[in-house]
């Protein structure tokens, strides 16, 4: 998807951003004040030195007519410029610490506040967007605000005053080359508003474009060999090159603009130059100022100058701060959560009997479009549930109602007669263990792994949940065992990574039981094993299974068909059978030669 170019001027939608940038750093406000004091004095000590250096060329040029230079003077004026320098030096290196110090807490507490935040938006979000794009935000974007602000914050401030202060330095010393001085800067100043109303949005579509190819990077990588397998490596490329391409464009479009602005400053410094040097050699033949009077003007003409050059690249870093925390806190200003707080009834998961119920169940992804339109089960305590129907008949999403992933549009679902919708999700997500079809391990021991979440777990209870899963041998073939670290360079199969999540599950010991297909990515032989595995895990135990594999859910207690969101036939394998209707189609066409 090509990005295409936003109608964003720096006054606007750029100062809502920074403004938001403002709020968000209330907390830090104070030490930023002290960062921009220290500068601010900084840059003020600096323009004491070009009239103390005019000064000394005065007292030179005066000795060198009479014969005698008053040395005990030149040397007096002399330290007090080394003083000077010495504290300015102090002052901004000051500076640096505090800022480098107070850009790096506040990165800190943005990647914190957006890491929190994915936990608090609704999974509904992440339908629509990439992980890769939100991953850009907490990463390329942070780092973008932490070293602009670093970098410009207290340089625009700095070279602020000592612009002003060197201008009106500059008037007292002599109006006339003031004015000279002055004249030559107009034309830059322009020349820069110019160029900066038409570069921010070139800076929006670079951020933008960053998140998409991080997007677009992200999910290649996660499903390479799906790529590979389907031979889509040119057609991955081809959207690679179209987002790498836009990326290029905004952002050398970006970079051009703003990267004008320093040979623009340039000529216009050397034009002050010359524009200086004539005006002042031609006042010095008259004798209205001294040559000590042109040299300090030269430094205070620098002095214009740089700051000049130092704002117009200070604003063009401010231009990507910007755009970087617009989408920060697009992302923060996201609607999350119902809030849970007041909510006090609690379903203790050692006392829950596990009976559950749908009343009336109706939900869609989108209000134009109902999955669930009308549905109603009773699950007893311990009973084995398996869900079938063909593909998007709802059964995933079921699970997801069930766990509160997603809120129910009308209906009732009830544990033990109590609506969920009163309990807060953490504690209806303690009630359940889940295996999926997508196993999920992170860089860590097999020990850590299984008891993930769960510390309380004795070694004991770790080693009988992987022998009843039937990974036990495996492990103990490993070189370090159940201390073993997984990570991409460990040789572990599907079958073996599912066998893990099942023995984690185990571990849980929560009274309801999802089971997602848990089967799916193990050949037959384990398989069985881990039937058996499952007998012995569901057992006591209300458990919902998902299965394709209708053999798999013969010994179901209860088994809902779903098709189009609706139950339309329950009951028991031999009892769907001889109703001879939708379960017997699926489950005979499995077997048909």
């Amino acid at each position: 998807m090509r990005v295409k170019p936003q109608n964003v001027k720096f006054d606007k939608t750029a100062f809502k951003s920074l403004g938001s940038l403002v709020k968000y750093s209330k907390k830090y406000s104070v030490t930023f004040l002290v960062a921009m004091v220290l500068a601010m004095f900084g840059a003020i000590l600096n323009l004491i030195g070009p009239s103390q250096i005019g000064k000394i060329t005065d007292l030179v040029t005066e000795g060198l007519k009479i014969g005698n230079v008053d040395m005990s003077a030149v040397l007096s004026i002399a330290l007090l410029l080394v003083i000077i320098y010495s504290v300015n030096a102090i002052s901004f290196y000051l500076e640096g610490w505090i800022m480098a110090t107070v850009t790096a807490r506040l990165a800190k507490k943005m990647r914190k506040d957006i890491s929190s935040k994915i936990n608090k938006v609704p999974l509904k979000y992440f339908d629509g967007t990439t992980y890769g794009n939100v991953l850009s935000r907490i990463t390329n974007d942070v780092d973008m605000v932490s070293q602009s602000l670093n970098s410009s914050l207290t340089t625009i401030v700095a070279s602020l005053a000592l612009f002003l202060g060197s201008l009106i330095m500059m008037f007292v010393t002599n109006w006339i080359l003031a004015l000279s001085a002055v004249g030559a800067t107009i034309i830059g100043f322009l020349i820069i508003t110019l160029i900066m109303s038409k570069s921010q949005k070139y800076f929006v579509m670079q951020q933008e474009s960053l998140g998409l190819i991080n997007g677009h990077i992200e999910e290649v990588y996660s499903s390479h060999n799906v790529i590979k397998v389907y031979n889509a490596t040119n057609e991955s490329k081809e959207t690679f090159e179209k987002h790498n391409n836009s990326l290029y464009k905004s952002a050398w479009k970006s970079q051009f603009l703003s990267g004008l602005m320093m040979p623009l400053m340039n000529f216009m410094g050397n034009l002050g130059y010359l524009v200086v040097c004539v005006v002042g050699v031609l006042l010095s033949i008259n004798g209205m100022i001294t040559f000590g009077v042109v040299v300090s003007f030269m430094i205070y003409v620098r002095l214009f100058m740089q700051p000049l050059s130092q704002i117009a690249q200070s604003l063009t870093s401010l231009q990507s701060a910007s755009a970087a925390s617009g989408r920060i806190f697009e992302f923060l200003n996201e609607k999350e959560l119902e809030d849970e707080s007041q909510k006090i009834l609690v379903l203790n998961p050692e006392e829950v009997h596990g009976n559950v119920e749908f009343k009336n169940v109706k939900f869609g992804y989108s209000k134009d479009k109902t999955i669930i339109k009308n549905f109603s089960a009773k699950i007893k305590a311990g009973q084995k549930v398996a869900i079938v129907g063909p593909t998007g008949a709802g059964k995933t999403t079921l699970v997801n109602l069930l766990m509160r992933f997603y809120e129910i549009d009308d209906g009732e679902i009830l544990i033990d007669g109590v609506n969920t919708k009163n309990l807060k999700r953490e504690n209806v997500h303690q009630l359940f263990s889940m295996v999926l079809q997508d196993t999920w391990l992170f860089q860590a021991s097999i020990k850590d792994n299984i008891k993930y979440s769960k510390e309380e777990v004795t070694d004991e209870e770790i080693y009988e949940a992987c022998k009843t899963s039937g990974i036990e041998h495996f492990i103990k073939t490993l070189p370090d065992g159940y201390d073993t670290i997984l990570s991409d360079e460990t040789t572990i199969s599907a079958g073996q990574k599912q066998l893990l999540t099942i023995a984690r599950a185990m571990v849980q010991n929560s009274p309801m039981l999802i089971l997602d297909e848990a089967t799916s990515s193990v050949d037959t032989r384990t398989e069985i094993l881990i039937q058996k595995a499952m007998d012995s895990l569901t057992k006591n135990k209300t458990s919902f299974v998902i299965a394709h594999r209708l053999s798999t859910i013969k010994n179901a207690d209860l088994i809902l068909v779903l098709k189009d969101g609706d139950i339309i036939e329950q009951g028991s394998h031999k009892d769907l059978l001889k109703q001879n209707g939708f379960y017997a189609e699926l489950y005979n066409s499995q077997f048909e030669d």
